[in-house]
């Protein structure tokens, strides 16, 4: 940038300007297998399933994600194209994703 282009980043009636970025998140491509693994790196020891793979919008995934915590009975959330389901609850997360019409696979240890 120049000094002639006039960009506002401060308002007093708003504050702070965030720059708008305008392209569309969509979900990214995949080989069509949904995978379902275990993570407990930077969670104090505590287990999380992740759900990656899944070739959804972010508005299906979080829909997804309300219908996989409901039917398991814990918590988690949409970050990332991913879905994190608190606790090692792979197994069944894998059936209700097959019920689906979905190819799963559990992928690591």
């Amino acid at each position: 940038m120049t000094m002639n282009d006039s960009r506002l980043v401060y308002s007093t009636d708003t504050g702070r300007i965030k720059e708008t970025n305008n392209t569309q998140s969509d979900a990214p491509k995949g080989d069509g297998i949904v995978r379902i693994r275990k993570e407990t790196k930077g969670r104090k020891g505590k287990g999380m399933s992740i759900i990656d793979g899944l070739a959804m919008n972010d508005v299906e995934l979080k829909a997804l994600c309300t219908q996989l915590k409901k039917q398991c009975g814990c918590g988690g959330s949409v970050k990332d194209h991913k879905i994190e389901i608190q606790g090692d609850v792979r197994d069944k997360l894998k059936q209700l994703l097959e019920a689906k019409g979905m190819r799963v696979k559990l992928a690591g240890g």
